[in-house]
């Protein structure tokens, strides 16, 4: 059986401001690192938002560069038949 003299107990010389300055400590070390949780929670899902717009991008950016493709053949195919009806017409 433990003695009474050698239980743990708090000593009347601590102060009181002590006490509240590690409890106030605590609570502020729980609220930061809730707040710094929902944080990285808030970065991932607005990066996820941001990979499916810069897929949905490529996607555009990649018909585009296939629309230019046509368009510019288009007007070479326009050129040279142009160049064509110059040289029937001399």
């Amino acid at each position: 059986m433990m003695d009474i003299d050698n239980q743990w107990h708090l000593s009347k010389t601590v102060p009181v401001t002590m006490i509240l300055a590690i409890l106030i400590q605590t609570v502020s070390l729980v609220w930061y690192v809730s707040s710094l949780d929902n944080s990285v929670n808030n970065n991932s899902r607005d990066l996820l938002r941001q990979e499916t717009r810069i897929e949905t991008l490529e996607k555009v950016v990649q018909t585009q560069a296939l629309t230019l493709a046509r368009i510019d053949e288009n007007i070479k195919s326009i050129r040279i038949m142009m160049e064509e009806m110059r040289k029937e017409d001399k």
